[in-house]
C-alpha cells in the first residue's frame, strides 16, 4: 500500500473509531492487510495532527483541528492540547506533556524563531525552552500558563 493511501486509511479509522493506543490502531491497521512499524505509524499520526483527548476517563486520538478554532496558531493549539505543568527554573522553562507530544511543542516554537528563546530540547514528555534570562524565562511561562 502507498503511504498517500496508508494515510487515508488513518484517517479513516480514526474518525470512525475510538483508537486509545497506538498498538490498537496498529492492530486494525494490520487486520485491513496494512503492516506498519511503531516508528513509521507514530511519524503519521504526527504527520495527520492527531493526538488524544481525554473524555469520561478515557483517551482517544481525534485530529488537532476537531478542538481548535482555525484562527489559533499551531503553536497556541500545542499549548492549549498538550500542556500539562509548567515550571521555571533560572533562564529555563520546563514544560511537561502528555507522551509523545514535547517534540512537536519543540518543533512549533522552534518555527516561531521567537528572539527571547535560545533554544529547545525534548524529550519524549518533557521540553526545556531555554530562555535569553530569567525575566523572559517568567514571561515565556505566564504566556504558556494562560494558554492553558
Amino acid at each position: 500500500m502507498k503511504r498517500e493511501e496508508r494515510l487515508n486509511l488513518i484517517k479513516q479509522i480514526i474518525s470512525e473509531n475510538k483508537i486509545g493506543t497506538q498498538e490498537e490502531l496498529q492492530s486494525v491497521l494490520e487486520s485491513r492487510g496494512v503492516k506498519i512499524t511503531q516508528a513509521s505509524l507514530s511519524r503519521d499520526i504526527r504527520e495527520l495532527h492527531i493526538i488524544k483527548k481525554r473524555e469520561d476517563g478515557k483517551s482517544f486520538y481525534v485530529f488537532l483541528t476537531e478542538l481548535n478554532s482555525p484562527s489559533q496558531s499551531l503553536l497556541q493549539q500545542y499549548l492549549t492540547n498538550f500542556v500539562l505543568k509548567v515550571d521555571v527554573a533560572s533562564v529555563n522553562v520546563v514544560v511537561h506533556t502528555h507522551l509523545g507530544e514535547a517534540d512537536l511543542l519543540a518543533n512549533a516554537f522552534d518555527d516561531e524563531q521567537r528572539p527571547e528563546i535560545l533554544g529547545t530540547l525534548a524529550g519524549a514528555d518533557t521540553l526545556l525552552l531555554i530562555c535569553k534570562d530569567e525575566a523572559a524565562a517568567e514571561r515565556l511561562a505566564l504566556e504558556i500558563e494562560d494558554a492553558l
